[in-house]
């Protein structure tokens, strides 16, 4: 009897957690499906990896900000500049994604998982790219009608940006000379760009390098396979170390802040150890977060040293 009691009493206990206001409540299960669709669409679209955009593009814009010209700064081009350009990097890693998987390149040792491990649909990638280029376009758009500069550049920028995302992954849009912000080329901001770009460059190589084997049965041809892992490796510490001689130089030259983004160089030497000794597999997603440590300090040495060289006002 006793028994019998105890089970009627956790049935009723069992309904009065599923009424809430007398409606019944969604289990834990369904809760918790949206938060994790929205974190899976997240991570597909690799977001370790859009430093690579992300930081030259906010580095045109703090030189853009110290020397505005004739044009003063708008952050509401920046918020646009910004979307444009992360939405279609993420399209561009989406679009690789996909045709890798398609082509029989991504398998059960691929890095990307989004559609190996079935974390999303080929048709939700599909949407997901479809969705983020449009909201690159929308950004092209506002960029057009807010910026100073002429159409014409900031359309050979976007699309070449758009056709570079197709090829691989990422944009170049708007990356390295603010030119939706002043409406004018400064080719002198190219010269700040270069050790990000070749950080950035590592971490592609990086990639490659991992990938060898892969690619070579699936008759890709990449500048790693062509030369081989021992001067891959050579490759990749020039592209990770030449931007700290280049900043060493700035700091003896110009000013003591091009310092700043030394504090990450024992982490650098810590990824090339572990490059050298073959242990390669997860190279790439440090060489990015290096990147975006390395990137935010640049950026801010940048901004606090009074006159960048170089760069006309």
């Amino acid at each position: 009897m006793a028994k019998r009691n105890f089970l009627k009493f956790e049935q009723e206990e069992n309904v009065d957690e599923t009424l809430v206001n007398g409606k019944t409540k969604p289990p834990i299960k369904q809760q918790k499906s949206g938060l994790m669709k929205f974190s899976n669409y997240f991570i597909a679209l690799r977001p370790w990896s859009l430093s690579g955009s992300l930081m030259p593009t906010l580095l045109g814009c703090t030189i853009a900000q110290k020397y505005p010209g004739d044009v003063p700064f708008s952050y509401l081009n920046l918020i646009f500049t910004v979307l444009t350009v992360v939405s279609v990097h993420g399209a561009g890693n989406l679009v690789n994604t996909y045709f890798d998987y398609i082509k029989g390149i991504d398998n059960r040792k691929a890095d990307d998982r989004t559609l190996v491990d079935h974390i999303l649909t080929e048709e939700e990638v599909v949407t997901l790219g479809a969705l983020l280029y449009l909201i690159g376009c929308v950004g092209f758009v506002m960029l057009t009608t807010l910026s100073p500069a002429k159409m014409e550049h900031l359309a050979l920028v976007y699309f070449g940006g758009i056709s570079s995302s197709f090829l691989y992954t990422g944009g170049i849009g708007f990356k390295y000379i603010a030119l939706a912000q002043t409406g004018r080329i400064e080719w002198a901001c190219i010269y700040y760009a270069i050790p990000l770009a070749l950080n950035t460059e590592a971490i592609l190589h990086s990639n490659n390098t991992r990938d060898m084997e892969l690619d070579r049965k699936n008759g890709i041809v990449t500048l790693a396979i062509l030369i081989g892992h021992t001067a891959s490796y050579i490759l990749y510490a020039f592209l990770l170390f030449i931007p700290y001689i280049m900043l060493m130089v700035m700091s003896f030259k110009y000013s003591k802040w091009f310092m700043l983004p030394l504090i990450t160089l024992p982490r650098a030497f810590e990824i090339e150890k572990q490059f050298r000794s073959g242990n390669i597999q997860n190279i790439p997603r440090k060489t990015a977060k290096l990147n975006l440590i390395l990137g935010i300090l640049y950026i801010l040495s940048c901004s606090f040293i009074p006159s960048l060289p170089f760069i006309s006002k």
